[in-house]
């Protein structure tokens, strides 16, 4: 039976007791209620949509960014694709039960350490729907209760995607109360949730930065911080000049509106004259803007003067900066003054360039010849991600399953005391 809690507290509340019985259910038991949620959501596909659509019309009223638009769009093919990433979660090795480490001690006493659910996992964040599902999804696969809020711009879609999600937990016979929402309670049930200390064990914020900024500074619940993407890609003297336009143009244009995808391009002074025009022509010819220093503005035409703003800026649209450094020195020297610590590439043919590149660039993900846009749990063959953390305590990177449990130890004994 689904209870109706008349407020934020009481939904975490009930969040809490959920967790008990969540965090025991067997491997089977989740895969079971997985396989349903994914079949939910594909049943109620045409729900989904039609409330999505709502949700777009009130955004594009409101003057909701081009950025956040593409966010909150759920059309049938991206609802379908979140069923099928709910199934590759289902699929994923069961997260809790592993053994860490192992020992017994001199006198005779068994330690085991192993990983265990927190408890009950919470989420801010906006203008995602996506995040709806996936969070909800690795929270339960990780024997985790959940407590999302989801903000007002997709209030309606984040609404029909938890009435499926809970449906079919209750036809599992497992309580839906797994999974609750406080959007329905604005500002104060997200600032209610940053104050569940006790209740909540951790909050995952994703958004802009000011969101996240909000919840890390605010929030008495311990928070993994997932951060803005200001992600480089530097041209080595050395890098193939096909290879440097593909990856570019792919990290940029593919989806712009993302945190992987690239914001400032550093191109080593040797290779300027080689690879700059044939950059910048195929970025413009893909609708980019791109905003470059006095070097890149000699070297191809209609491009913007940067300032200082670009180089700290997370566009998140069809714009990119471009800068021309001396040499790889230089490079790793604006990355980082100017890094997020999110995603940072090299296109180089220099095995020693690319190894110093891979060892003194801090980041959750640094990349040889690669695309940033790479970066996703997804991609990474975690089903889904709960985000990407930027910080280095717990999780670093894309956080799957693995990362939403902690671990306890177990000691067995007989009649052992203490000397």
């Amino acid at each position: 039976m689904i209870t109706t809690a008349t407020t934020a507290l009481e939904r975490m509340h009930l969040a809490k007791d959920a967790s008990r019985s969540v965090g025991l259910l067997s491997d089977q038991e989740k895969r079971d209620a997985l396989a349903a949620i994914a079949t939910a959501i594909e049943v109620a596909c045409d729900d989904i949509v039609a409330a999505n659509v709502e949700d777009l019309d009130r955004g594009r009223a409101a003057g909701l960014s081009d950025a956040l638009q593409d966010r909150l769009r759920l059309d049938r093919t991206r609802v379908l694709a979140l069923a099928a990433a709910v199934r590759d979660i289902a699929a994923l090795p069961d997260p809790v039960g592993r053994v860490l480490d192992q020992r017994t001690l001199d006198n005779g006493v068994s330690l085991t350490k192993v990983s265990v659910p927190f408890g009950v996992v919470g989420s801010i964040y906006e203008a995602r729907p996506n995040v709806t599902v996936d969070i909800a999804a690795l929270a339960l696969r990780s024997g985790n209760a959940v407590v999302l809020r989801g903000g007002s711009a997709a209030e309606r879609t984040n609404a029909a995607l938890i009435a499926a999600m809970r449906g079919a937990l209750e036809q599992q016979g497992i309580t839906p109360e797994a999974i609750q929402t406080v959007d329905e309670f604005g500002r104060e049930g997200a600032g209610e949730l940053m104050r569940a200390r006790g209740i909540v064990d951790v909050l995952v914020p994703r958004g802009s930065a000011s969101l996240i900024e909000t919840v890390v500074t605010e929030s008495q619940v311990p928070v993994i911080e997932t951060g803005a993407g200001v992600v480089h890609i530097v041209l080595d003297s050395t890098a193939n000049i096909d290879w440097a336009r593909d990856i570019v143009v792919n990290a940029k244009v593919q989806r712009p509106s993302v945190c992987n995808s690239v914001e400032t391009v550093l191109v080593i002074r040797d290779a300027a004259e080689r690879v700059i025009p044939e950059i910048v022509g195929a970025l413009q010819r893909d609708g980019v803007t791109v905003h470059g220093d006095p070097s890149v503005q000699a070297l191809a035409s209609d491009v913007v003067p940067a300032d200082e703003s670009d180089w700290e800026a997370e566009y998140l649209s069809l714009d990119i900066a471009m800068r021309v450094v001396e040499d790889l020195d230089e490079a790793l020297a604006h990355i980082r003054q100017y890094s997020t610590k999110h995603t940072e590439s090299i296109i180089t043919a220099s095995e020693a360039h690319a190894e110093r590149f891979l060892a003194e660039v801090d980041a959750a993900v640094v990349m040889v010849n690669s695309s940033t846009r790479f970066t996703d749990g997804g991609v990474f063959g975690f089903g889904a991600e709960v985000g990407i953390s930027t910080q280095k305590l717990h999780a670093r990177g894309p956080m799957g399953v693995n990362e939403l449990t902690s671990s306890k130890w177990l000691a067995r004994g007989a009649g052992h005391v203490r000397a």
